[in-house]
C-alpha cells in the first residue's frame, strides 16, 4: 500500500545524533519522612488546621487518579503499524481511485461508436390496391441508417478523458500524502502527549515530597501554616496535570485512529520524537514542493487536458455523415425495390463557437490556475517552515544549554541542601525549573515534527476531506454524451 512505501519515498524523520537526542534522567528524589501529624502542637489544634482533612482530600485525588487504566497495560503501536492501516482502511483513498476508475469510464464511453438505426417504411397502408380494400399498402420495406463521425471526434474525446484520469492519478497521489502526513501530525501529537505524561507523572513525586517536605518542616517549627497549605494545593495541582495529561493523550490517540480508520482500543505509541538528519533550507524546500508536489502535476496535466479539450470542441462543428439504405416490396408496382439517402448537417449558423470560446478561456484560467498553485505553495511554506526553523533552533538550544545548566542547577542546589547551606524550597523551585525546562522542549520538539512532516510532504493535510474532482462542474460536461 501506499502509505507503507511512502516512508521510503519521504525523508526519514526518525531519531537523530544532533544534541536533541540527548536524554537526562534525573536524580532520585530525597526520601520522604512521615508527615508527623501526631507530634504537632496543641497550639496548632487550637487553631483549627487540619492537616488530617487535607490528607484525606489528598488520598481521594489519589483514589481518582489510581483508578484511570495504566497505559502499561495498553498495546503499543509503531508509526508504521498505523500508515500501513490508514493505507488499507481510510475511505478517502479509495474515493481517490475510484475516481481514476470513473474518468477511464468516460473515456470508454466517449469513444464509443454511434449505434445504427433500424427503420419500418409502410406507405398508403390501407389504400384500395387492385380492388383489395384490405391490402398493406403501396409500399412495406426497412431501412438502416448510421451516423459516421468525422473529423477523429471519438478519438479527441477519448483522449480527453484519458488525460483527465490523469489528473485523477495526480489527485489520489495528493490524497496518499494527505492522509499519510495526517497520520505522521497525530502520531507525533500523540507520542509528544505520552512523553508530557510521564513528565507531569515526575513532576508529582516532586510535589510529594514538597507536601512532605513542609510538613516536617512545620513540625520542626521551620515552615509557617500557610506555606503547607500552599504544598497541598501544589500536590493536588500536580495530581490534576497529571489527569489532563493523560485526557490529553487519549484524545490524541482518538484523533490519530480516526484518520487511520479502524476502531482501536486505548494504546501506547511507540517511537522517536527526535527529528533525523541535518534540518531542511528552505530554498530546499521550495525546490521539493515546486518540482514534486502531486497538486502542481495535477494543475499541469489539467492544462494538457484542456488542451485536448480545446482541440475537440473546434472539430465539433464538422459535420457527421448520416448514410441510409434499405428495401422494401412496391405492392403497387409489385416488385422489390431500394432505397438509398445520405444526409449531412450544414453549420450555417451554428459553428460551436461559444463552446470553443469557452475551451479557450478554461485553457488560460488554467494556465492562471498554475502560477496561481505555485505563489500559494509558497506562501504557506514560509509560514510552515517559519514555524519548524524556529521550534527547531528553541529546542537545540533547550536541549544544548538550557536544559544541562537547569539540571546543574537543580543537582548543586540539591548537594548544598544535604550539606544544610540551602533550604528545601529552594532545592525544589530549582528541580521545578528543570522539570519545565524538559516541557518546553517536548512542546517544541512536537512543533518540529508536525512542521517537518508539512515540509517534506509538499504542505498536503487533510486526511478525512473528500478527494477532490480532476474538473469543476460545467456546460462542456452537461451533455448526454461525455464528448
Amino acid at each position: 500500500m501506499f502509505c507503507s512505501t511512502a516512508t521510503a519515498q519521504m525523508p526519514s524523520m526518525g531519531s537523530t545524533a544532533s544534541p536533541i537526542g540527548r536524554t537526562y534522567t534525573p536524580p532520585p528524589p530525597v526520601p520522604s519522612a512521615p508527615y508527623g501529624l501526631d507530634q504537632l502542637d496543641q497550639g496548632v489544634e487550637s487553631r483549627r488546621f487540619k492537616v488530617e482533612s487535607q490528607q484525606s482530600a489528598v488520598e481521594s485525588s489519589d483514589s481518582a487518579f489510581n483508578s484511570q487504566p495504566s497505559t502499561l497495560d495498553f498495546q503499543q503501536y509503531q508509526l508504521d503499524d498505523f500508515l500501513t492501516l490508514a493505507a488499507q482502511n481510510n475511505p478517502t483513498i479509495r474515493q481517490a481511485q475510484l475516481q481514476i476508475s470513473a474518468q477511464t469510464a468516460k473515456a470508454l464511453q466517449a469513444g464509443l461508436y454511434p449505434n445504427p438505426i433500424l427503420n419500418y417504411i409502410g406507405e398508403q397502408i390501407g389504400v384500395d390496391v387492385e380492388g383489395d380494400k384490405d391490402s398493406p399498402g403501396e409500399f412495406q420495406g426497412m431501412t438502416v441508417s448510421q451516423r459516421f463521425v468525422t473529423a477523429g471526434k471519438l478519438k479527441l474525446s477519448r483522449e480527453k478523458y484519458m488525460r483527465r484520469a490523469h489528473i485523477s492519478e495526480h489527485l489520489a497521489m495528493a490524497q496518499q500524502f494527505r492522509v499519510c502526513n495526517d497520520v505522521r501530525i497525530h502520531f507525533f501529537r500523540a507520542l509528544a502527549a505520552r512523553e508530557i505524561v510521564e513528565l507531569r507523572k515526575e513532576l508529582l513525586k516532586t510535589a510529594e515530597d514538597g507536601a512532605v517536605t513542609a510538613r516536617e518542616l512545620y513540625n520542626q517549627g521551620q515552615a509557617t501554616r500557610p506555606q503547607v497549605r500552599k504544598s497541598s494545593i501544589a500536590l493536588q495541582r500536580a495530581r490534576l496535570d497529571v489527569l489532563t495529561a493523560e485526557n490529553h493523550y487519549r484524545e490524541s490517540f482518538r484523533r490519530l485512529v480516526a484518520i487511520v480508520g479502524v476502531d482501536l482500543t486505548d494504546g501506547i505509541v511507540s517511537g522517536e520524537l527526535m527529528p533525523q538528519g541535518d534540518p531542511l533550507s528552505y530554498q530546499e524546500a521550495m525546490s521539493l514542493v515546486l518540482t514534486e508536489s502531486p497538486e502542481l502535476a495535477a494543475a499541469r496535466a489539467k492544462l494538457a487536458a484542456d488542451r485536448v479539450t480545446v482541440r475537440r470542441e473546434q472539430v465539433e462543428w464538422v459535420p457527421d455523415i448520416v448514410a441510409e439504405g434499405g428495401a422494401g416490396y412496391n405492392f403497387e408496382a409489385k416488385e422489390t425495390t431500394a432505397a438509398a439517402g445520405v444526409s449531412i448537417e450544414l453549420p450555417v449558423f451554428d459553428r460551436n463557437q461559444g463552446t470553443i470560446r469557452q475551451a479557450q478561456l478554461d485553457y488560460r484560467r488554467q494556465q492562471e490556475e498554475i502560477r496561481r498553485t505555485e505563489l500559494m505553495l509558497g506562501q504557506q511554506m514560509a509560514n510552515v517552515y517559519q514555524q519548524y526553523l524556529t521550534a527547531l533552533q528553541i529546542a537545540t538550544e533547550y536541549d544544548r544549554v538550557i536544559i544541562p545548566e537547569a539540571e546543574l542547577a537543580y543537582q548543586e542546589l540539591l548537594e548544598s541542601y544535604k550539606a544544610n547551606r540551602v533550604d528545601w524550597p529552594t532545592v525544589l523551585d530549582a528541580q521545578m525549573d528543570y522539570f519545565d525546562s524538559r516541557l518546553t522542549r517536548v512542546q517544541q520538539l512536537e512543533q518540529v515534527r508536525t512542521n517537518e512532516v508539512l515540509v517534506r510532504g509538499y504542505l498536503l493535510h487533510g486526511g478525512l476531506m473528500a478527494a477532490p474532482g480532476p474538473t469543476p462542474p460545467g456546460h462542456i460536461d452537461a451533455v448526454a454524451k461525455p464528448r
